[in-house]
C-alpha cells in the first residue's frame, strides 16, 4: 500500500513537472515573440516588411536599417548622451538613497518612526504633473540634464528595500564589533555595510538603470532642445511621426521603411540594457518586504 502510494505520489510529481515546463515554454515563447518579430523586420527588406510577409524570420535578409541608425547623429548623439544620463542618474539616486535609509535602519536614531512615516506619505499622496512642471522650472532646470535627475533623486520604495536590508541581513554583532575596534559610524558604513551590501546595491542600481534607460515622459515634459533628447524620447519622436528619420533622405543614404527604422531603433536602444542582465544577474537577491520593521 505505501509502495503504490509512493509510485502514485512519484507520477504526479512527474505530472507537476511536466506541466510547470509546458507553460513555462509557453510564457517564454509569448514573451520572445514580440522581440524576435522586430529583429525579423529589422533584418528584412523594405518590399517584404511592407508587404507583410514578416514574422520571426528574416525575409530578404539586408542590415540597411541598422546603417540608417547608426548613420544617423541625431540618434547616436542621443545614445551617448542617454548612456552618461544614466550613469550619472544611477549614482546619485544610489547614493542619496543610502543616505537616506542607512539612517533609518539604526535603532536607536530619534524621530526615525516619524521620518519614515513622512516619507511613506509620498507613496500615496503626490502633487501631480503639472506641480512637477512648474516646480522644475521654478528651479530653473527645465531644458537641462538636471530636469531628468532631481525630481526622482529619492524613491520611497528603494529606501525601504535598503532599510530592511541593513536591519535585517547585517549581523549587529558585526557591527559591535567594529564599533569596539574603534571604527565611527563613516568608516564602518564605508569598510563593513557597503561591502556587505554589494547584492542589494547591484539589484537596485539594475532597476535604476532600466527605469533611467527607459525613461521619456519626464523628458517629453521638460526638455526641448534636441541635443538632450534620451534614446526613449527620441524612439517616441520616430513612432509618433510614423516617418523616418532625416538621415533616409540624405545622399549617398538607402531608403528604408519606417517600421524597419523603427524595429533598428528598438534593438539598438535594448541591447545594452540585455547585456547589463547577466553582468549583475548573481548579485540578485529576494527582499522580504513583510520583515519590514519600523
Amino acid at each position: 500500500m505505501v509502495r503504490k502510494y509512493k509510485i502514485t505520489q512519484r507520477v504526479k510529481n512527474k505530472m507537476f513537472d511536466t506541466l510547470m515546463v509546458i507553460i513555462s515554454l509557453i510564457a517564454i515563447m509569448l514573451c520572445l515573440t514580440p522581440f524576435l518579430h522586430e529583429i525579423a523586420i529589422s533584418l528584412s527588406s523594405n518590399s517584404a516588411v511592407l508587404g507583410g510577409k514578416v514574422y520571426i524570420v528574416p525575409v530578404e535578409f539586408n542590415i540597411m536599417s541598422y546603417l540608417n541608425v547608426i548613420n544617423d547623429k541625431s540618434i547616436i548623439r542621443s545614445f551617448i548622451f542617454t548612456v552618461g544620463l544614466t550613469v550619472l542618474c544611477t549614482v546619485v539616486h544610489l547614493f542619496m538613497t543610502i543616505l537616506a535609509a542607512y539612517p533609518l535602519s539604526r535603532r536607536n536614531l530619534k524621530g526615525k518612526k516619524v521620518i519614515f512615516t513622512f516619507m511613506l506619505i509620498t507613496m500615496y499622496f503626490g502633487g501631480g504633473m503639472i506641480p512637477n512642471y512648474l516646480l522644475v522650472k521654478s528651479l530653473g532646470i527645465r531644458n537641462t540634464m538636471w530636469a531628468l535627475i532631481l525630481p526622482g533623486m529619492i524613491s520611497t520604495y528603494y529606501v525601504i528595500l535598503f532599510k530592511s536590508f541593513f536591519m535585517n541581513s547585517i549581523p549587529t554583532s558585526i557591527e559591535e564589533a567594529a564599533y569596539l575596534d574603534g571604527c565611527g559610524h563613516i568608516s564602518m558604513f564605508i569598510k563593513i555595510i557597503m561591502p556587505l551590501s554589494m547584492p542589494i546595491i547591484a539589484t537596485i542600481s539594475l532597476f535604476m538603470i532600466v527605469g533611467r534607460w527607459n525613461g521619456f515622459q519626464d523628458a517629453l515634459m521638460y526638455i526641448d532642445k534636441p541635443k538632450l533628447y534620451p534614446l526613449q524620447l527620441k524612439l517616441y519622436q520616430i513612432v509618433s511621426n510614423n516617418m523616418a528619420t532625416d538621415v533616409s533622405e540624405a545622399p549617398g543614404i538607402v531608403k528604408v521603411s519606417s517600421e524597419g527604422l523603427k524595429a533598428a531603433t528598438v534593438m539598438v536602444i535594448t541591447l545594452p540594457i540585455l547585456l547589463a542582465y547577466p553582468w549583475l544577474q548573481k548579485y540578485f537577491v529576494s527582499v522580504n518586504i513583510g520583515s519590514i520593521k519600523g
